[in-house]
């Protein structure tokens, strides 16, 4: 079980498919690779899964013989290769978007500007969307229904009170499966793209672990917002001096004092523009060394200047800054070897059944009429239970905070009350306790996440360029063909 996070279920579904496919369910992303976070949107209509011939026709107006009635007729807005995108889809998108902006408290950008920027990720997702149909990715009704059983539990909810809650804020359920479906499509086809192909090796990893020692004792994390101004492939240099010549106009309205999630849902070209450009909390040592350095010199609140990578020009607002704990390197760390027995909270079985379920099994347990291995077997909840609930040695962080607070708190061989996490109740005892060094191999393990980390972030963003570049583009709108050729 992960570490439940409040993030929107957007992301959700993307950070916990893995896991809900798997069964993997207790321990929390500092166990595993970290994931970006960002905020996500409530879910909008999904793409029709009509094929590509019988939408078009839809699209364009086509009412089935034998229909009456007051039809609504829809038009094409974009060709994306052998798909279209419509007016509904991008009406229901702005609609969608529109009204998670101003729940969020971000100024909104024009409305032209709004639809520019999310035609184009429309364009973006149904190109990916295309590829993974060629590539054979798909996730089935019982793979989609998992992963929203891990979203409603991640959210303290039954699925029953999810659809509810989606209905309540206007958005059909089967919109929103479909929606989850195709964040997890997109999230497997970027994992064979692009996940699996960085490499790290082991002298890159020799060297990150050596440059860390060498490092000032304090560390500090940043949590950055960015404006981005993509420069074309195979860019002539009127077209970049173009795209300087845009970023040195935001940059002239930030110093001016613009909002700077306005002008990032104005004018940044990054997959974050409507989210206000936030990025999130980053080690610099996760960061591509440009921004590293640049960030390095400022204070909370400051913007970089502009920064020039291999296909964008950057601009850096450092919102926050905090410290970290020096490195471990060669610091004690608790570990806790524990067992647990889990019993999941679902529409037949309710907090307080489970609660007295569990109290039953302690009571077999304290009275030495059970053992812990045996019950765990039979009724856990958890992929643990068929090594009879054994977790191993867990680090701190390694486990949801409820559950850690808990298990710190017991003495060894002692049996906790039913401790309540957002997964559901569970009943832990701690085997043993060690001090121990943070071992060798965990320290690479973090230098070449850490490296991972770096490469992926600029890996994934030329990937989706490679993409939306390769795929067929054709706009019916001429407002809309004017935008784009103003952007490129």
């Amino acid at each position: 079980m992960r570490n439940a996070s409040k993030y929107q279920m957007k992301v959700l579904a993307v950070l916990l498919c893995t896991a809900a496919l798997s069964g993997c369910s207790l321990f929390s992303s500092k166990k595993k690779a970290e994931a970006p976070t960002a905020p996500a949107a409530t879910a909008a209509a999904p793409a029709a899964d009509a094929k590509p011939a019988a939408k078009k026709e839809a699209a364009a107006g086509f009412i089935p013989p034998g229909e009456t009635g007051n039809v609504s007729v829809d038009s094409i807005v974009v060709v994306v290769n052998d798909d279209v995108i419509t007016q509904r889809e991008l009406d229901n998108r702005i609609k969608t978007v529109t009204a998670r902006m101003k729940a969020q408290n971000v100024q909104m950008p024009s409305a032209a500007d709004l639809r520019r920027q999310l035609l184009e990720r429309m364009i973006v997702e149904r190109s990916q969307l295309q590829m993974a149909k060629e590539f054979g990715v798909r996730v089935d009704d019982l793979q989609l229904d998992r992963a929203i059983q891990r979203i409603a539990e991640a959210q303290k909810l039954t699925v029953q009170d999810l659809r509810n809650q989606m209905e309540k804020d206007g958005t059909p359920y089967a919109a929103f499966r479909e929606e989850i479906r195709e964040e997890i499509i997109m999230q497997r086809l970027r994992e064979h793209e692009v996940d699996a192909k960085i490499q790290i090796s082991d002298a890159e990893v020799d060297s990150f672990v050596a440059a860390e020692k060498a490092a000032a004792a304090e560390q500090f994390e940043v949590n950055i917002s960015q404006i981005m101004i993509r420069i074309p492939d195979n860019a002539t240099a009127e077209v970049i001096a173009q795209r300087r010549a845009r970023a040195e106009e935001v940059m002239r309205q930030l110093r001016t004092g613009a909002d700077f999630a306005k002008m990032a849902a104005t004018y940044s070209d990054a997959s974050d523009a409507l989210d206000g450009g936030v990025v999130g909390w980053r080690q610099p040592e996760r960061l591509p060394p440009v921004f590293a350095e640049a960030l390095a010199k400022l204070k909370a609140g400051q913007v970089t200047p502009i920064i020039k990578s291999t296909g964008a020009f950057h601009i850096l607002k450092a919102v926050d800054r905090r410290s970290l704990a020096e490195a471990q390197a060669v610091a004690a760390v608790q570990q806790t070897h524990a067992r647990h027995i889990l019993i999941k909270v679902t529409p037949a079985m309710s907090a307080a059944d489970a609660k007295r379920k569990l109290l039953d099994l302690k009571e077999r347990l304290d009275n030495n009429a059970a053992k812990f291995e045996d019950l765990a077997r039979l009724v856990s909840n958890d992929g643990s239970a068929a090594k009879g609930g054994d977790l191993g040695w867990l680090y701190p962080g390694d486990i949801v905070p409820e559950f850690e607070t808990a298990m710190n708190n017991l003495k060894i061989g002692e049996i906790s009350q039913p401790v309540e996490t957002s997964f559901g109740l569970h009943l832990i005892q701690v085997l043993e306790r060690k001090s121990d060094d943070v071992s060798k191999e965990r320290e690479r393990n973090n230098a070449r996440q850490a490296l991972r980390d770096r490469k992926l972030e600029e890996a994934t963003e030329s990937w989706q360029r490679e993409v939306r570049d390769r795929a067929y583009v054709e706009y019916r709108n001429e407002d809309d063909k004017a935008a784009n050729a103003a952007n490129k």
